[in-house]
């Protein structure tokens, strides 16, 4: 594993994604700063973070034979890894909310980021970027955010914290061919933010409907039952929560 650390970029994965075009790069390398100047999440959302309180790193990951018909595989290892690293670290009610958002006590402790480069029917790389709330107390107020300090009292080393994630995030990328990916796909939907509660959502056009949410289509959809019981799937642009 190598680690490269700066101390202030736009983007991590945006550079991260360069470095891989520009030359080979060796599995397991990881991009760190200090701060980010356009930190991006799902959607082109931007994600605002102070310096040096908190965990901003993008991982290059390589793959052989991974179908994209499995691209929801990678998703899923991410998310439990992040989410397993915060449940060792004693931080309370983790959650995930789909697609990739982490969650403690109903805030966002984390956000993630994965773009992968497909090649003939197949994932080639992936480049996972990984903004982890650690250290920051204060947030914007319109921001429903926490972080591993708020929530355990406790400043926690951002070098140790990187290691672990990591070395769980390795073990789950491994499970991607190693376990049934079932398995894996139950791990994380047994963390799934809301699932099976009646919830308020709002689609594409701004319309709020109630639906329950079930699962996880094998194309990474959410799964929804609606209040007449059918079942209705939606991409990530198609629904959020109201």
């Amino acid at each position: 594993m190598k680690i490269i650390k700066l101390n202030a970029i736009d983007s991590t994965n945006s550079f991260l994604k360069e470095m891989a075009q520009s030359g080979p790069l060796e599995n397991f390398t990881v991009l760190v700063a200090k701060a980010q100047t356009k930190g991006r999440g799902q959607m082109g959302t931007s994600w605002i973070s102070e310096p040096n309180k908190n965990l901003l790193c993008s991982v290059f990951v390589k793959f052989e034979d991974l179908s994209i018909a499995h691209q929801v595989f990678v998703n899923y290892a991410v998310s439990v890894a992040v989410a397993n690293v915060l449940n060792t670290y004693k931080v309370p009610k983790i959650s995930i909310k789909w697609p990739n958002d982490i969650l403690s006590s109903n805030k966002k402790i984390c956000g993630l980021l994965v773009e992968s480069v497909m090649q003939k029917g197949c994932i080639k790389s992936s480049v996972i970027g990984i903004g982890l709330n650690v250290n920051q107390i204060n947030f914007p107020v319109n921001f429903n955010a926490t972080s591993v300090l708020k929530e355990t009292n406790r400043e926690t080393d951002l070098d140790v914290f990187l290691k672990d994630i990591i070395t769980e995030l390795k073990i789950q990328i491994s499970f991607i061919n190693k376990i049934p990916k079932e398995d894996l796909k139950r791990n994380y939907l047994n963390l799934l933010y809301k699932k099976h509660t009646p919830t308020m959502f709002k689609n594409s056009k701004g319309v709020l409907f109630m639906g329950k949410i079930l699962g996880v289509s094998s194309i990474g959809k959410l799964q929804v039952e609606l209040e007449d019981e059918s079942l209705k799937e939606f991409g990530i642009k198609e629904i959020s929560f109201a």
